[in-house]
């Protein structure tokens, strides 16, 4: 089933690996980026031989222009644009509201000509946090906000919230799921890497000298998009308000440190093996943002499976020790790490 496909936020890495399984399955791919004289060279010469097949459109979250000619001749929106920092921003707002309304801006202009197949890039965030008494989750699990939870937390729990809540009200017909993925890893293209690829980088690259208590579930970027691509194409009924973890397994940092000694030993040099004790993240998190981060993670098992979406989407994840090398030897190839 090709059409054209709206993907938002096209220089982002989850973006960026959608765009590449649409290309190459025929698809025709509009994309929003925020600036187009500045992103529109790199998107091309990432692919190519695209041409007429990728449109480039500059559209910001908290604007409403471009956005309307970003839409016209779509057949399904992607949303993937939103605001991820590696540290804590000041107010919560600078998270939480450009999520928000740049889900509904999105929404509300697909709406408008038309598109009944939307697909929002939510996050295991929106699942995951606030409820300290379980450490195993799933599609019907959602965050508690009552909880007191960090603002990249809240700020995605709150967009996937208004986007089902604005579907129910104002456009039932349309069909429409999420993608939340956990921690995202795998091979990336340039150095515009994600926030969880920091974590694989300072593990190899001699940043984290000792191995924090603490783990991540672990996605590849591949399976993100095809999850994505998948719920495109799949039968209305099959997907029509579903939510799909993307998740392979849980993994302790000291695991997936033992995978890099495993998988790539040649790549090992600087990889950490001795741990590094709480009280040395809680001293460090004043100073460093990832070290902020970690703090409220210290310990907890946080395992957010990603069966269902394997299942209902009829595809099988790679093993988190493969994308973690991957990632590794990606890393190195393309000089972001010195081997």
């Amino acid at each position: 089933m090709a059409g054209t496909v709206l993907v938002t936020g096209g220089t982002g890495y989850i973006g960026g690996e959608v765009i590449d399984q649409l290309l190459a399955k025929g698809y025709t791919v509009h994309t929003t980026v925020r600036n187009r004289a500045k992103s529109e060279p790199k998107l091309r010469q990432r692919w190519a031989t695209a041409g007429d097949r990728l449109k480039v459109f500059q559209a910001d979250l908290m604007s409403d222009e471009g956005w309307a000619e970003a839409v016209k001749g779509c057949n399904a929106v992607a949303h993937v644009a939103s605001p991820f920092p590696i540290g804590v921003p000041k107010d919560k707002d600078e998270l939480v509201v450009p999520a928000r309304e740049g889900t509904l801006r999105a929404l509300r202009f697909a709406n408008s000509v038309g598109i009944k197949r939307f697909v929002q890039t939510s996050s295991a965030a929106a699942i995951a946090y606030g409820h300290p008494e379980k450490d195993h989750f799933d599609h019907t699990d959602w965050t508690n906000l009552d909880a007191g939870v960090p603002p990249y937390i809240e700020s995605k729990t709150v967009a996937e919230r208004a986007a089902r809540d604005w579907v129910a009200a104002n456009a039932p017909d349309m069909v429409f799921c999420s993608v939340n993925p956990v921690a995202v890893f795998g091979p990336v293209y340039d150095d515009d890497v994600s926030t969880s690829i920091e974590i694989v980088k300072k593990v190899i690259d001699g940043s984290i000298p000792l191995i924090p208590n603490m783990g991540i579930c672990v996605t590849d970027v591949r399976d993100v998009a095809e999850a994505h691509v998948r719920a495109i194409e799949a039968p209305a009924e099959q997907v029509a308000g579903e939510r799909f973890p993307t998740s392979e397994k849980f993994m302790w940092i000291r695991e997936m440190a033992e995978t890099v000694r495993q998988r790539t030993p040649e790549y090992a040099k600087k990889v950490p093996s001795r741990p590094m004790p709480d009280f040395m993240v809680k001293l460090l998190a004043p100073f460093m943002p990832e070290m902020k981060q970690i703090k409220g993670e210290l310990g907890n098992v946080r395992d957010v499976s990603g069966k269902h979406t394997e299942d209902v989407l009829g595809f099988k994840f790679i093993s988190a020790e493969q994308t973690i090398e991957d990632t590794v030897r990606s890393l190195v190839a393309k000089g972001l790490v010195k081997a």
